[in-house]
């Protein structure tokens, strides 16, 4: 296809396409307002976690910290009780989306950076835009979508979420490898 840094112009182009996408998919289309749900007795929670101060970070109970303490006879009691939980705590007050929206295109460059590096040298510098097409969507996608089917597995994401949100990622491909296409 060409050399990698010679390829700026359709990464940053794609980048700030699919920025622009993402944008309108989160703002204007409606499917995923429904990605979390309210807690029941949401202020009942929320009262009851308020004095524990818990620090941002990830968080799981009932906690076990190692494989062997999870066949103690209390630990079984207390994953049997429930409730079982994973629990992300942000920081107090409205999100700041400035510092959120930069990270996000950080990681959209990213990954345009990794598809064009993968099709230059997949590609010969004449290629197709098909070809181009191909190898760029595909790394795309994997970039966009493939490690959300992780917190399916593994933290019990809704298959809702992880499905929309691949498909999100899905159009973020196409469109990456269509501006890779046209600008190469």
């Amino acid at each position: 296809m060409a050399l990698l840094f010679s390829l700026w112009l359709p990464i940053l182009v794609s980048a700030v396409v699919v920025f622009i996408a993402s944008s309108i998919i989160h703002t204007v289309l409606t499917y995923h307002k429904k990605d979390l749900q309210k807690l029941p007795d949401e202020e009942g929670a929320m009262n009851a976690l308020r004095p524990l101060d818990i620090p941002q970070g990830d968080y799981v109970m009932p906690y076990c910290g190692t494989s062997k303490g999870m066949k103690e006879p209390e630990m079984i009691e207390k994953w049997d009780k429930g409730p079982v939980a994973l629990l992300t705590v942000l920081e107090n007050g409205m999100p700041k989306m400035g510092k959120s929206l930069v990270q996000w295109f950080i990681y959209i460059l990213v990954v345009s950076i990794f598809a064009a590096y993968i099709a230059s040298h997949a590609l010969p510098a004449d290629a197709a835009y098909l070809a181009v097409f191909r190898f760029v969507g595909c790394t795309a996608f994997i970039g966009y979508s493939l490690a959300l089917w992780q917190g399916y597995i593994w933290y019990k994401k809704s298959l809702r979420y992880v499905i929309t949100s691949s498909f999100d990622g899905l159009i973020y491909a196409l469109l990456t490898a269509g501006v890779f296409g046209w600008l190469r």
